[in-house]
């Protein structure tokens, strides 16, 4: 059957209503956008930031710079993806400051005492009896208490071109591993002996021959008779880096090194172009990153310190009292000589002083002794008396 020309007409009319639908509903869209309500857009190109640790690959502490770049890449959602490479990857550990600083690098994971050479009020943030305080109470002092303002000032005054954050709180670091016990301080008279930072002064006052070398670089040097003995950092650290390999005796305690942090680093220029939003989860991201090490740190280095000896063969021994108080005794003398010549180094020092005057009189008073309460449930039971 033929189509009328009436029929004909009522489709063509209907296609161009149609059509006329779609663009009025085309127009619409576009005027409901203007006003404001969001629109899908396309994912944008992620922003690299290369990375390098002052660690080994083997170290634990390497694991903990992954784990901060992890963090971060996550929470962005892939925006920023950081990748973390070992110590020596682009430069040598000691050489991680000037490389950032320079933008041969985007960031790093480090320690302050490693930048001692540049300006040895850096260490004050890393080596040192602190006053007493834990590696937790610095990080307080820094967030709290001016630390964070004046590490900002010293890079300033050294041309330290980052943006620097402080993270994860450290053990107290054993005095170190020997061929045989330290029992008195002139048992350390002509020792090689490897350490960094202040503690530098420090061993070296008390007569040591002190040697500043990277993580990586102790135990093949101890191997080869160029140390006599060494401190590096906690159980686990010290038994992947092969320590127990070279050296059975280990000495626990000691005030050289007893509050030292992490530090995570940015060259700034590359930091200042990032989105308030990247800056915000980078900021809240060390912190995440800082209590999550202190826990890993807690349970990783408790199961090392029983396989040290029980697998390894190690012998902990604690440190004597007189050489601990012989350490904080000579650290007097140092800050008093270095406060004369170095004005940073006096302000920075004052600062955590006051710090600690309130902080540590506060976690005396007011926290259990833990030994009391561990010798209750787990210390050797007195054997019953004879009837």
């Amino acid at each position: 059957m033929k189509s009328s020309s009436t029929e004909v007409s009522t489709v063509t009319q209907g296609k161009s209503s149609r059509r006329q639908f779609l663009g009025g509903a085309a127009a619409g869209t576009a005027a409901v956008v203007s006003m404001g309500f969001p629109s899908i857009v396309s994912a944008q190109t992620p922003i690299n930031f290369r990375f390098q640790s002052t660690w080994p690959t083997v170290d634990i502490f390497h694991e903990f710079a992954l784990d901060f770049a992890k963090k971060i890449n996550d929470m962005t959602g892939g925006e920023l993806k950081i990748e973390v490479l070992p110590a020596g990857a682009v430069v040598p550990a000691f050489a991680l400051l000037d490389a950032v600083s320079k933008g041969t690098l985007d960031g790093g994971h480090g320690v302050l005492g490693y930048n001692y050479g540049k300006q040895n009020a850096l260490a004050l943030f890393s080596s040192g009896p602190a006053f007493g305080m834990d590696a937790n109470m610095i990080l307080a002092w820094h967030k709290y208490g001016g630390g964070k303002e004046l590490l900002a000032k010293l890079y300033t005054s050294i041309g330290g071109n980052v943006e620097s954050f402080l993270s994860g709180p450290m053990p107290t670091q054993p005095f170190g591993w020997f061929k045989k016990p330290v029992t008195k301080t002139e048992d350390l008279k002509g020792l090689k002996f490897r350490t960094n930072g202040l503690a530098i002064d420090l061993f070296t006052a008390m007569g040591a021959a002190v040697n500043a070398l990277p993580g990586g670089e102790i135990v093949p040097a101890l191997d080869r008779g160029l140390l006599d003995g060494a401190e590096f950092n906690n159980a686990t650290s010290d038994r992947l880096l092969g320590f127990p390999d070279v050296s059975k005796v280990c000495m626990l305690q000691s005030f050289h090194q007893s509050s030292e942090t992490f530090e995570i680093i940015f060259n700034k220029e590359k930091y200042a172009a990032l989105p308030d939003k990247m800056k915000a989860i980078i900021a809240n991201g060390v912190e995440a990153a800082s209590a999550d090490m202190s826990w890993k740190a807690v349970d990783r280095y408790s199961q090392d310190y029983i396989k040290l000896q029980k697998d390894d063969g190690v012998k902990f021994y604690k440190t004597p009292d007189a050489i601990l108080q012989q350490q904080l005794t000579v650290w007097d003398q140092i800050v008093e000589e270095k406060s004369k010549t170095n004005p940073m180094f006096k302000e920075i020092e004052s600062s955590q002083r006051a710090f600690a005057a309130r902080a540590m009189a506060w976690d005396m008073d007011t926290n259990n002794n833990r030994r009391m309460a561990y010798n209750h449930y787990f210390g050797r039971k007195a054997a019953p008396k004879k009837s």
